[in-house]
Parts: structure tokens; sequence; C-alpha cells
């Protein structure tokens, strides 16, 4: 800003391991954010490192990076980010196009993708035939489709009304329950008592960092 350097996060040392499912809250300006787009390797940190499966991944090019993105991390958006001219089958097979899968076992896939998030009678459907927890469910599929190791949620219920926002919370739980690592930024405490630990984050630092008992989850 100008000369001014502003500092989004400072001081930061945290642990995430396999399986787990973590809620970053914070308000505005806090960090979540850009912590978030360094886990998801979307941004590269100014200085420290930052360790993915035990690949120091701090100082990747691009390209290695993208590589990264596409093998280990699915990620879902608040505003979808859906193709506007492509089926839901089509956004979901997407990614696997990046990963060098024939044309039959990207529509195999993306199948079993949509599958698991209960949308296999809206496949034909472009984003516009959907309602917005269908399109959600749509950007969900796309970010599961690969196997990822982590599943990076910004937001995920945002622009959805409370029931909706719930079924969609259900579903990022059978996926935690089917082992992948699940990270979500939220401001909604409804939204993060899903998560079994929370990191909150306050003008750049760490606040608490509470993990739950097992009778809380």
């Amino acid at each position: 800003m100008g000369l001014e350097k502003v500092f989004a996060l400072r001081d930061i040392t945290s642990k995430i391991n396999k399986n787990e499912y973590v809620a970053l809250m914070g308000p505005s300006g806090s960090g979540k954010s850009t912590l978030m787009n360094i886990i998801g390797c979307l941004d590269t940190p100014t200085s420290g490192e930052y360790f993915l499966n035990g690949i120091n991944v701090s100082t990747m090019e691009d390209d290695e990076l993208a590589h990264i993105r596409n093998k280990n991390i699915g990620f879902v958006f608040q505003t979808f980010n859906l193709l506007p001219r492509m089926s839901s089958l089509e956004n979901v097979a997407l990614p696997l196009v990046y990963s060098g899968y024939s044309k039959s076992k990207r529509v195999e896939m993306a199948e079993a993708a949509l599958e698991i998030v209960g949308l296999k009678d809206r496949m034909s459907h472009n984003p516009n035939e959907l309602s917005g927890g269908q399109r959600q469910r749509v950007a969900i599929a796309r970010a599961i489709v690969n196997n990822p190791a982590i599943i990076l949620a910004d937001e995920p219920t945002g622009n959805l009304d409370t029931k909706t926002s719930l079924e969609i919370m259900e579903i990022f739980k059978n996926i935690h329950d089917s082992g992948n690592t699940v990270i979500l930024v939220t401001h909604e405490p409804d939204i993060a008592k899903y998560a079994h630990r929370i990191i909150r984050l306050r003008d750049g630092l760490i606040e608490t960092d509470e993990v739950k008992t097992l009778k809380e989850y």
C-alpha cells in the first residue's frame, strides 16, 4: 500500500495432520484467506517455509505449484466458480483433463463424484439450470473428483440459505469421514461447529487454536 508494508500474516506456526477437520475463523483482515491461499499453494510466503505432505513448496515455481494443486488439493468457493456453458458433468471432469486421464475415464470419475454429492440426475444440466445448493454440490464434486488429500473450502455456505447450508455441511462431514483432510474458512459459528479444530486469527496472528473433545463432535 504505497510505501507502507502490510503484513497479512506474522509469525504463523501451525501443523495440520492428515484427516483433520479444521475451521479458520477471524474478522475481516485477520489473515485467514491469506493463510488458506498459502495452504492451497495459490500464494507463496514472503518468508518462512510451508511443507505439504513433507515437501517444501515455499520456493516452487508456478508450474510446479499448479501440478501440486491439481494432484493434492480440491477447492470449493463461496461463488461456486463453475463454467456457465458447461454441464455439471463437464465442470466436474475439467480438472481431470490436466491429469492426463482418457475421456472415458474422466466421464466415469465425474459421474462417480456427482453421485457422491447426490446429483446423479443433474449431470447434463448447466449451472443456470441448477439451484444455489445444487451448484455448490457440483463444485464439491469437482473438488473431490481427483481424490485430493486436502479439501479447501472458502465460505462454502456464504451464498446459501440455512437449510441448504446444513445439507452442504453434511456432505463435507461425509467427505471427512471417508479420509480427506478438510479445511474451511468461515465467519459463521454454526458452520465452524462441524470442524473438530478451530483456529482463530486476528491481525495476522493465531489468537487461539482449539481441538474439540470427542464428546463435542
